[in-house]
């Protein structure tokens, strides 16, 4: 029987797994939270297994539950979770598919908007402005927005409603009513609202893609004048989840 790891915490990984569920094979699926846990299991019968991973751990993975098949559905921004899955899979000599979220049907790009390569070069540009910042790109990198002029009063973090998200953005000053705890993706709608609480002029935001809800930012700053910055999404090759899920089943026949 073909054994199969998808690492997920992600649509695209949901997809994938209920999907490769339905074939005659064994699938794991690794998350890093455990609300990633969760969220795997109301999707699919895999096993699921949270916490990260570093490189030496993915290999030990491998070895030990003889994975034959790799699929990294991570979100397009965990470049190291990536780097460290395509070493682990190479010194392994595992086959590796790298599962690439949707692009936009075309960019988006106006005089209300800026591009910046990375959160760094994002938090450059603020440096050089005035008005509140709505800041939807996670925890991992919040530290670097502490760097701005006023930040405790300019900046509001929304963050995922986890205890440690929460905790270690309270640590880095983001507390009250500058630390919103939510799940997304968000409607519209919800954006709007979030924009008008925070009374935001800029919406820093990741090109997340479809699934991770950059078409519904991009409308509720265009309704309600907020300018964007957006980090760009790292360029990579790969798959789509159709794409995934048909060399999953072509691949079942060989272990037949």
């Amino acid at each position: 029987m073909c054994r199969i790891l998808i690492f997920s915490g992600t649509t695209e990984g949901n997809q994938i797994a209920k999907a490769v569920c339905r074939l005659p094979a064994k699938v794991y699926v690794s998350v890093a939270t455990e609300y990633g846990k969760v969220c795997a299991e109301e999707q699919s019968e895999a096993e699921i297994i949270a916490g990260r991973m570093d490189r030496e751990e993915i290999q030990e993975f491998l070895n030990l539950y003889k994975i034959d098949i790799v699929i990294d559905a991570t979100h397009p921004f965990a470049r190291v979770v990536t780097e460290n899955i395509q070493k682990a899979c190479e010194n392994g000599k595992i086959k590796y598919i790298r599962c690439v979220r949707e692009a936009e049907n075309e960019a988006f790009e106006n005089e209300n908007c800026v591009w910046a390569e990375n959160v760094d070069k994002a938090v450059s540009y603020l440096q050089e402005t005035k008005g509140n910042i709505l800041i939807t790109t996670g925890g991992k990198e919040l530290q670097k927005y502490t760097q701005l002029k006023d930040y405790q009063d300019r900046c509001y973090a929304r963050v995922l409603s986890t205890k440690n998200s929460m905790t270690d953005a309270a640590k880095l000053g983001f507390e009250g009513r500058h630390l919103i705890a939510m799940q997304g993706p968000f409607s519209t709608e919800m954006n709007i609202a979030l924009l008008h609480y925070t009374e935001a002029a800029y919406l820093v935001t990741k090109e997340s893609g479809k699934a991770g809800g950059f078409d519904e930012k991009i409308e509720a700053a265009q309704k309600t004048g907020t300018k964007l910055v957006i980090i760009q999404r790292p360029i990579e090759n790969g798959l789509s989840v159709e794409q995934t899920i048909s060399y999953c089943m072509e691949k079942m026949y060989s272990f037949s």
